[in-house]
This record gives structure tokens, sequence and C-alpha cells, in this order.
């Protein structure tokens, strides 16, 4: 890689010296064995049709550049947008597409495709017969249509479409399309940089409890506001693929969400509507929903929702009015829509929480009861007149269920069945099957009174995916077939044809990379057929151990994590090694589905960016996935006891690979990303486990986030001794374990603003901490730029280096 040079601020201790100013340094590379693996040609990924007979490959680049990074970005309402471009400014782009035939496994290059270009926003057509693609150019975002027949491209619109809500062309038959174009009468964009203010910006609490999360991006004054409706603003052109014809179908507003009704005659459209908000973002802002016939002429305005800035407190609290407003999949043109029974407030009680409705075209008649649901509303799947399935479910209780309904005879009493805790996982049954129906909707597979299921099949056996037969009126399941435990790790992608029972497998192995298999599994002993090739990037992991442990917490909870060992590390020797461990704490309503394993030793090991396995190339153990479980049982809130279980989780863990003989349990690193970094503060505070840690891009001071934060329901005001004990900022007096703090300086992530790391780097540096702080250019919460990232790997290894592996050789680390 060309070495770039480009400043990087670093307030912190440097490995050399202790100083108090800034440093300014160019990029580095970490040592050769880290960079063979981070800078490895990233494999394509696929996107198969529903038969899997046609596909198209994408292949990107492993990262961006900073030069792409520090293109012209607007942060505005939740969105970062390219205003030149008018896509997302950290959209995520294919450098090349190519067409795969997965019948006989062979690659085509696609005629009049640009060889290089900047590919996104894929979609295929109803009948598969056309695939489309937006290119992104430095002028703006055009569209390409793909003939699978023919692997033939074209161009059918200019470099004009509008990408900054989200994808900008809808497919509204097999041969036309509703494209979202920049408007001749959109407006220059105030430079707000230079834009003379004409009075104060001011906000207005109306006495309404607000409780919102710390969102980043929003609007901050009228020239935001101004700036956000010229880049939202689209008109909508249909356009004929097989014409050419282009024709104005609606005049320009900010339009959303497009959708079609089955039978084609209808079109649902969502549009935002004033007044904006500085609170939260675009999603909250008042719309309607408005349906009009095939050709733009207005039907009905079946909906309008106001700002939406009061939601009441809880996970299972949500708005009132209309929510998921779409069409039935079985039914011609026939709206749904679901409706909170209790204000949307989970915390009243209730006998029924939600209900479902619909109302039919010409939409002018009353709205029709379906169904009522006991707990929240999270999804329905139609199948014909007579069987549907909807689901519900709590989050303080973690249960959900499913319920089989009569959409046509809404007095019949819906069939609860499958209520369980969502957290379960050797308990899932599975997903419900669908296949297209003549619509080109997706409905339930229903084959002589019964529906099937597909499962991921986490068990106490291993990750065996299953398939099973559900009876519709008895709701029983009966098994069809299940992997067989071996060295591969099967999951089930696709089922092609329910009746013939023929599935798309994605079969992976340790050192073999995910491949697509097909099978028929209604052929006893038959072999599934391999349809991808693509080799292993990262044959230098080959020789590296892997092994899935588990263990148990001094209380009891089982607990799991995955264990690396360097190349040709003898364990009968047992060198005791430094260890670098990796973990993200997750919440549990009760112990025994907290201790489940919901992973294998047989995935396939694909070193990343964010995790930690490049290091047992490095002489590390690694503990990558360690189970940290955070446990509140019955009225008992996980966050209660929060520090000590995070304490009981690292010493079980540490304990058990000292055990094995492999660790030099003094030289112990923990390190994790986001909440993981929240964690490695804490485990550094509450804890003299460990030598060093690596926090990336945390938020350590809760006080800033006190409308809640992860899995915490309640407020600071309700619950401060709960946020002030897990903040390590507050407790960062007790810290003195070298702490490197990494955090991109465009971070957009609720709660994770970068003032975060610079208070909580300030104010253990002036406690007299060990700590060094490193601010990645133009970075968000995932980092993207190559520059960044391996100098990234450069800090972590320089830190574990000096701190965990070189631990007491020297002076300063005494």
């Amino acid at each position: 890689m060309k070495k770039i040079v480009y400043s990087l601020l670093f307030i912190a201790m440097t490995f050399g010296a202790s100083v108090k100013a800034q440093e300014n340094v160019t990029y580095q590379l970490p040592p050769q064995e880290i960079l063979q693996l981070a800078d490895a040609d990233r494999p394509p990924s696929i996107s198969a049709d529903r038969k899997a007979e046609n596909a198209f490959l994408s292949y990107r680049s492993r990262y961006k550049t900073i030069n792409e990074l520090s293109e012209t970005e607007l942060r505005l309402a939740g969105l970062r947008i390219n205003p030149v471009t008018n896509i997302n400014s950290r959209e995520t782009f294919s450098e090349k597409i190519t067409y795969f035939d997965l019948k006989t496994s062979k690659e085509k290059t696609i005629a009049g495709l640009p060889a290089k270009g900047r590919f996104s926003n894929q979609s295929w057509n109803t009948s598969q017969s056309k695939f489309a693609v937006t290119n992104t150019t430095n002028k703006g975002v055009e569209l390409w249509i793909v003939d699978v027949k023919t692997q033939a491209a074209t161009k059918v619109y200019e470099d004009k479409l509008n990408a900054n809500l989200g994808r900008p062309f809808n497919w509204i038959s097999d041969t036309e399309l509703i494209v979202n174009v920049i408007p001749a009468s959109k407006k220059a964009l105030i430079d707000t940089k230079d834009a003379i203010a004409t009075g104060p910006t001011v906000s207005i609490a109306d006495g309404k409890e607000a409780q919102n999360r710390t969102y980043q991006d929003l609007l901050q004054n009228k020239n935001d506001e101004f700036n956000f409706e010229q880049l939202a603003i689209s008109e909508l052109v249909k356009v004929n693929i097989e014409t050419g014809a282009k024709s104005k179908w609606k005049d320009a507003a900010m339009y959303t969400d497009i959708s079609t009704s089955p039978d084609g005659q209808y079109v649902l459209v969502n549009e935002i509507k004033k007044p904006f908000s500085y609170l939260v973002t675009y999603n909250s802002f008042p719309s309607t929903d408005i349906v009009y016939d095939i050709n733009g002429k207005l039907v009905k305005e079946v909906d309008h929702k106001e700002l939406q800035e009061v939601v009441p407190k809880g996970f299972s609290s949500t708005i009132m009015g209309k929510r998921g407003l779409y069409w039935r999949a079985d039914k011609p043109n026939t709206l749904y829509w679901v409706e909170a029974l209790d204000g949307g407030d989970a915390n009243k009680p209730a006998e029924y929480r939600d209900a479902l409705y619909q109302v039919a075209a010409p939409f002018t008649a009353n709205k029709e009861l379906l169904v009522k649901v006991k707990d929240r509303y999270r999804g329905v799947i139609w199948g014909n007149d007579e069987v549907a399935i909807v689901r519900d479910a709590w989050y303080n209780t973690r249960n959900e269920s499913s319920y089989l309904f009569n959409p046509s005879n809404p007095t019949q009493e819906p069939t609860r069945f499958f209520s369980r805790n969502s957290q379960d996982a050797y308990n899932n049954p599975g997903s419900f099957v669908t296949e297209m129906n003549d619509y080109g909707y997706n409905v339930l597979a229903i084959n002589k009174g019964k529906l099937m299921l597909v499962g991921e099949g986490v068990s106490a056996e291993g990750i065996l995916p299953f398939v099973d037969d559900f009876d519709i009126k008895t709701q029983k399941t009966s098994r069809l077939w299940r992997a067989q435990k071996s060295d591969k790790l099967e999951a089930i992608a696709r089922v092609i044809d329910p009746k013939k029972g023929i599935i798309l497998e994605q079969i992976q192995s340790k050192s073999d990379y995910p491949n697509l298999y097909v099978r028929n599994i209604f052929q006893k002993g038959g072999k599934p057929k391999q349809v991808t090739f693509t080799k292993n990037p990262f044959e230098a992991m080959n020789k590296v151990s892997k092994e899935l442990i588990t263990y148990k917490r001094a209380d009891g909870v089982e607990l799991s994590g995955t264990l690396y060992l360097p190349p040709n590390y003898d364990k009968t020797k047992k060198e005791k090694l430094p260890m670098l461990m990796w973990a993200y704490p997750r919440e549990f309503k009760d112990a025994s589905t907290a201790g489940q394993v919901t992973t294998s030793e047989n995935k396939f090991t694909s070193p990343s960016y964010g995790g930690p396995i490049y290091w047992a190339l490095r002489g590390y153990a690694v503990l990558d996935d360690a189970a940290f479980p955070i446990i509140g049982e019955g009225k008992e809130e996980p966050n209660d006891t929060f520090v000590p279980q995070l304490v009981a989780n690292a010493k079980a863990a540490i304990d058990a690979v000292d055990k094995l003989g492999f660790i030099d349990r003094e030289r112990v690193a923990v390190g994790g990303h986001s909440y993981g970094a929240f964690m490695t503060a804490n485990l550094l505070t509450h804890s003299n486990l460990f030598a060093a840690g690596i926090a990336r891009s945390g938020a350590y001071n809760r006080t800033l986030t006190p409308f809640g934060f992860q899995s915490e329901q309640r407020n600071y005001w309700e619950a401060p001794d709960v946020y002030n004990t897990m903040a390590p900022f507050q407790n960062a007096n007790k810290m003195k374990t070298p702490l490197l703090l990494i955090h991109g300086e465009a971070d957009n992530n609720t709660g994770t603003f970068p003032m975060q790391s610079e208070r909580y780097f300030n104010a253990l540096k002036g406690l007299g901490a060990t700590t060094r702080l490193v601010l990645l250019p133009q970075e968000s919460h995932g980092y993207a730029a190559k520059e960044n990232i391996l100098h990234m790997l450069w800090e972590q290894d320089q830190w574990l280096e000096k701190y965990v592996k070189n631990k007491g050789k020297n002076s300063e680390n005494k």
C-alpha cells in the first residue's frame, strides 16, 4: 500500500515518553502478520434469484480510502449526504458486477455495464428477468438495467437520481419503474459555514415528556431545515425499460417509501411534511400516506402522522395511530396496518395491546378489524383467505408468540402457539417458508394443510439447521430433515421448492470459505451439489488452532468463547502466552438462556478489522466472542448488578484458559467496540484482572445518555445509582490500568459522541492514569478508510506489545 501522510490527532502518553501536548503523526502500517490478512482481497457477495439459477457477483474493495471519506458531506436529520452526488455519503459501493450461472458455475462479464463503477441499490424485478442497479458517478446517480437472459446492461436514466432518502427507484411492474429524480426547481444549498445568522435558534418544551435517545446529526437551525428540504425533494418519473419512455408521474415533494399494490393498479406513496424537528431524525417528522392509481391520479389520503417527538417510555411503547401500513400480499389491492389499543403506553395495563386492521380499494370504507394481539405487534405473514400468521412480543419478559388467525372471520378466536422466550436459541422453532404468488408477492407456502419451517438449529449438540412440517390444524411440528453433525457448518439460505424439498445451503468450515450448495432434503443419503467455489483468502490462518471452549461463572451460569492459539503452538508444552480477550455484553432475563452456546467452532475463520483474531499470528492466545451475559431475573433489571456480573464473566474466562495451561494470567488484555468499549473501561476500573485494555468508540459518561442506553429503559432520574455505578467516567479515579482509547471523530451512533472518549481521556489523564486517545479522521461508528483501519491495527499492536506481551520488561511498565 502506498504510504499516505495524514494528520492523526493523538492526545496521550506516547510510546516513548510522556507529553502534555497534542501530537501529529503520519499513518503507520501494522506488522506483516496482520497486514497480510487485513489487506487481503475481499471475496464477492452474491445475489441469487429464487430458483437458484441466475445470480450476480458484486466485487468491492475491503475498505474505502481517506479521500473518499473526505468528500463533501452534509449531516442533516440523521442522514449523511453527499450533496454533489445526492446519495448517502457513507454508501457501500461495489466496483464490479458480473453475471454468474448457478447451473454451470460459470461467471460472465455483463456487456455494456461499466467495467469499473460505484454500484449499489441492486434489485430484481418480479419475474426476475431483469436486475436494476445504480451507478454513482462524479456528478450523481444513474440507473442501469441488466437483462438476465442476454447478460447485457442498458443505462435507462442519467445521473439525476435522488438517493438521499434511500433507494431511488421502485419496480411497479416487470417492465416499469418509478424513479426519484432531482427536480429542476431544486434551489441552491446554503453554505452554513458562511451564512450570517438572522436570529437565535430557539427550542420549546410544552410540558409533555419527550424522553428521546441522544441522536446525532440532527437539524440545528433554519439553514439546516432549508438544506434538508432541498436534498429530500424529488419528482417521480415513470420509466418503461422496454421502450425507454419517460413521463413525469408526480410533482416534486419529499418522497420516501413507494410500493405498488399486488394487482399493479395502485401505488402507496409516503411523503415527509413540515414542521421539522431538532430533537429527532427525519423518520419521526410529520408524513402522509397517499394512494394514487397507476397513472398518478389521487385516490385517497389514507394516513397522516404528526411530528413524533413524544412516545411513552419503554421499549414496548409505541406511537398512536397507524403503523406498518402496507399491501396485503394475498389480495389484489387491500391495505393493512396496526394500531395500539393501549395508547401506545407499555406502562398501562391492557388486555390487548395492538390490533390489525384493513381496508380494500377504493379505500373509502370503514376500517375492518382482523385480529387483536396480547402484546406488541411484530409482523404478519399472509397466506390465503383462511390462513395467516401474526406475531407479537413483549420486551420486559422477552416473550414472543405467534397466532394463527382467519382473515375472513375476525370473530374467530386466533390460536396462540410458539409462545416462548425470544432469547431461547435452543428452542427456536424457525421461520415459516414463503413462496411467490401470482401477484409476485410472498405468501405462506401451504401444501395439503401444512406449512414448512426452517431453523438455524442452535442446540446443545451444535448448530444443526433443520426443516419441519407444521400442521395448521393441530399446530404440531414433524421433522423433515436435520443436518448431520460434522466438521462443517451448514445454514439454509433459501427454500427453492418446498414441495420438492429443494433448498439452497451455505456450507463452510474453519478453513473453507462459505459457499453455496443445492440440496434435496427428501433424497436420503443424497449429497448437496456445490454451485459456488470461492477460495479461502486467509490461508495464513489455517495453522492457527481454533476451539470452542465452555466453562462456568462462579454462580453456575454456563459461558463459552472461541479460543485461538498461535500457529504450530505445542499444547503439550503449554508455553505461557499473553492473551487478548474480546467481548460484548448482552442482557438476559434468565440464566438458562444466557448460558446457551450460539456459535460454532466450525465457522469459517474470517479475520476482520473489528476483531482480535489477527493477534493469534502475533503470538497471543485470543479468546474471541467471550460470553458476557448480564442477567436480571424476575423484577430485577440486568443493570442492577452490571459491574459484579461483568467482573465475574471476565474472571471465569481467564480462569478457564489458565486452567488449560496456555496463558500467563498476568499478561491478559481485554478489548471491545461500542458497548464492548464500555465493558472494557468498567473491567479495568473495577478489577485487577488485566494488564491493559483497548476501548473503541464507546460511551463512558452515562449522564450524557440520560434517557436510556443499550437495553436500559429507565432514565437517569429513576435509577441514578445504576447510571453512576456503571459509568467509567464517574469512577475514573479508580482506574490505573493502561487503556487505549480509539474513536471515529465523526461518530454518528446514538450516544457514542466523540466527546465521550475526549472527556474520559481528560479525566484519566488528570487523575494520573496511563492512557492514549486516537481520533480517526472522518470515521463514523464503524470504520471504513483503509488508512485509518491499518493505522488503528498498528496502534492496537503497539499497545499490546508494550503493556501486555512485554509487561514488566522495562521500568515504564512496572
